[in-house]
């Protein structure tokens, strides 16, 4: 007969079910501030005491066995309800959430709703931090963040936020001195400010049948605010990104010459770790983003 522990071995039991969710001794080590060597010695302390295995060991991956697959369920839903109850029966009301942005997307999107957020989440303490471009879950130091991408994240929840489109912008001062725009060939005339390469221009002109156009004065700014700050002071032409650029035309700060709009592949996305490491917090949170974006 299979000999049960009198005591549940908690702290063995945390290092499984986070093992068995990342399918790795590494990443959950890395998740638990521990070693991957205690990681594996408390997973064989479970194994030995249990007297079954619960993973099985290949050179570069770990599996779960039935019985791993079979504990981690039941260990999963266990910790997330023991985190819910913590998170509705905590000392203080209010709740800290971090949320990682680009620039353009949090002075541009973000920054108009805040004052809407208070009233709508009036218990829940919203960080804003700067976002670094994401890959993967070990690159989420944040609960949430906001990326640039595809859809496809490594081990992330993500969640489509918006979708925009290009076209050029440029100041009304600008557009007099250059002597007008009456097609997109015109546009060798006048100054250009790129963002981070020529990737963006290019594709643009491609698609307004201008293919291989030679410019002749041309600047490269990496920070999107900038880029757009620079061409309502008249610096130059920028490929304005809507609709976030849409209230400065409506102020009459920029002007769109013509109606060819680029739309590129990638998307603005939410991204979430997994909905097992989420606080009811973190939860209001996503639903608060994906409603105003719906509205």
């Amino acid at each position: 007969m299979r000999q049960v522990p009198r005591k549940l071995p908690l702290t063995a039991l945390r290092t499984f079910e986070v093992a068995a969710r990342r399918l790795s001794f590494k990443d959950a080590a890395e998740e638990l501030c521990v070693s991957a060597t205690t990681v594996s010695n408390q997973i064989r302390e479970l194994e030995r005491d249990w007297n079954c295995k619960l993973f099985i060991r290949k050179t570069r991956a770990v599996v779960l066995t039935d019985e791993g697959r079979s504990l981690s369920l039941v260990l999963t839903k266990a910790f997330d309800d023991i985190r819910t109850q913590i998170e509705v029966h905590g000392q203080t009301t209010h709740k800290t959430v971090t949320l990682a942005v680009g620039p353009i997307f949090g002075t541009r999107w973000l920054v108009p709703r805040l004052a809407q957020f208070r009233r709508d989440l009036p218990n829940i303490d919203l960080i804003v931090c700067d976002s670094p471009r994401i890959t993967d879950a070990v690159m989420m130091s944040t609960h949430l963040a906001v990326d640039w991408g595809d859809g496809n994240w490594s081990a992330l929840d993500s969640h489509k936020l918006l979708e925009i489109t290009y076209a050029p912008v440029l100041s009304a001062a600008l557009l007099a001195d250059g002597g007008g725009l009456a097609t997109p060939k015109d546009l060798m005339g006048y100054p250009i400010i790129h963002q981070r390469d020529h990737s963006e221009w290019t594709a643009w002109f491609n698609e307004a049948g201008c293919i291989n156009m030679t410019l002749k004065d041309e600047t490269i700014i990496t920070d999107s605010n900038t880029v757009m700050q620079a061409a309502i002071e008249g610096q130059g032409v920028a490929l304005g990104i809507f609709p976030f650029v849409a209230c400065e035309l409506q102020a009459g700060r920029l002007i769109k010459p013509f109606e060819i709009d680029l739309k590129p592949s990638r998307s603005f996305y939410l991204l979430a770790k997994p909905r097992s490491e989420r606080t009811p917090a973190v939860a209001s949170v996503i639903r608060w983003l994906l409603d105003q974006v719906a509205s």
